[in-house]
């Protein structure tokens, strides 16, 4: 019990402030609206975070990158199982959310003017989005994504000039260190942070924004627990045949546990890799998969994406139905589940990252890491025990023979 807690202290402390937030909105009503400076202090601290967290997270992992010629096939077919199942996933909970759409009214919000998503992406806006005429606009959230891809490449050229970029290599990754500490200090004050951001929205918004709030995660849960039945006895079946669902199940109840109980991906690599071995999957295949898997390999992190970018879409008065809106979100979703793995709160990054790439305001934050706080649990289920169902996948398309 006690290690139970120890794990889910942080998402405890959250719930509480979010609830002492809620309990002050309600109490001191409009008057409520001083505390809103102590939500945007943290807002901001975190703003500034995480540009040079991500830069280094996302540099320093490809920098140490080993690879070689041997592993080219199960790296093509392990990349497109990854995409295929973290888009199937997220498809899943866009259609979840056509079939009951969250109300926009509910959300509205007093005196902001809803961002500017809806409209065609031009040429020039595709070219702003994916990268900046100078250096220095990298430093702005607002280029997050041209960020990345600017940090994708200096870890290529970092690896790419081997032992001269060696101590290179070295400040990435002491950056990448000293960062994820930064912003686990200023985490600490998420509690009190998203309580002050709440007690002003409930001011605001009034209670419906609790039924709102109860309908995206009856939404959340729902697909998860259906993609999790469903859709990785599918995989398993397409793996293996009625054998392989019976061997998945049989071996998946120890991965489920230890990741509910930890709250973690990276703690259930181990029982994922034994699971794996007795799922029929090669050694090999295993070795390689399951640990990329453990911090790449999102499934609950694509659903959870989706649901805040619903609800932030929701709060601006803006739907979420055009054919670029969806687009786009797929791509974020998909480097959303990517950058949130070797990140301590990373779902928290990727909050940001879509929220810039959008054009929304600060103000939308608070509302998407409530949601991704809340439907933690199931998504860390999903996150991990999708890792040997996709590690099935893999061994069943590299042509590797699987275990009777």
């Amino acid at each position: 019990m006690s290690n139970w807690i120890k794990n889910y202290s942080g998402m405890i402390w959250l719930i509480a402030g979010i609830i002492a937030g809620s309990v002050a909105g309600i109490i001191l009503g409009t008057k409520a609206e001083i505390l809103k400076p102590i939500g945007d202090i943290f807002l901001n601290l975190l703003f500034v975070a995480v540009i040079p967290l991500v830069f280094f997270a996302i540099s320093s992992a490809i920098a140490n990158l080993h690879g070689s010629q041997k592993l080219g096939r199960i790296m093509s077919v392990m990349s497109a199982v990854f995409l295929g199942t973290l888009i199937m996933a997220a498809l899943l909970t866009i259609v979840a959310l056509w079939l009951f759409p969250i109300g926009q009214t509910s959300f509205a919000t007093v005196g902001t003017t809803p961002a500017e998503t809806g409209k065609n992406l031009s040429g020039d806006q595709i070219t702003q989005l994916f990268t900046t005429s100078e250096f220095f606009n990298l430093l702005s959230r607002k280029n997050m994504l041209a960020m990345i891809i600017f940090a994708i490449l200096v870890g290529f050229g970092a690896r790419s000039a081997a032992e001269k970029g060696k101590a290179f290599v070295q400040f990435l990754n002491a950056g990448n260190e000293v960062f994820k500490h930064v912003f686990g200090i200023i985490m600490k004050a998420g509690p009190i942070g998203l309580g002050a951001y709440f007690a002003y929205q409930v001011a605001v918004f009034g209670p419906s924004l609790f039924g709102t709030y109860a309908h995206v995660l009856g939404i959340g849960y729902g697909v998860s627990l259906f993609y999790y039945a469903v859709f990785y006895s599918l995989y398993a079946f397409i793996a293996g045949g009625i054998k392989g669902i019976k061997r998945y199940w049989e071996n998946n109840i120890i991965p489920s546990a230890t990741a509910v109980g930890t709250c973690s991906s990276i703690a259930t690599i181990p029982a994922n890799l034994d699971a794996a071995k007795k799922m029929g999957v090669t050694d090999a295949i295993a070795g390689i998969t399951i640990p990329l898997m453990g911090t790449l390999h999102k499934d609950g992190s694509s659903i959870s994406s989706i649901l805040k970018m619903s609800v932030v879409f929701a709060m601006f008065g803006r739907s979420f139905d055009s054919a670029e809106v969806i687009i786009l979100a797929l791509g974020m979703t998909v480097l959303v589940s990517i950058v949130e793995g070797g990140i301590p709160n990373g779902g928290y990054i990727g909050e940001l990252l879509f929220i810039s790439a959008y054009g929304f305001p600060p103000e939308a934050l608070p509302p998407a890491i409530i949601i991704g706080t809340l439907i933690d649990p199931v998504a860390t289920l999903l996150n991990a025990t999708g890792d040997t169902a996709a590690a099935m996948l893999i061994n069943r398309f590299a042509g590797e023979r699987q275990a009777a």
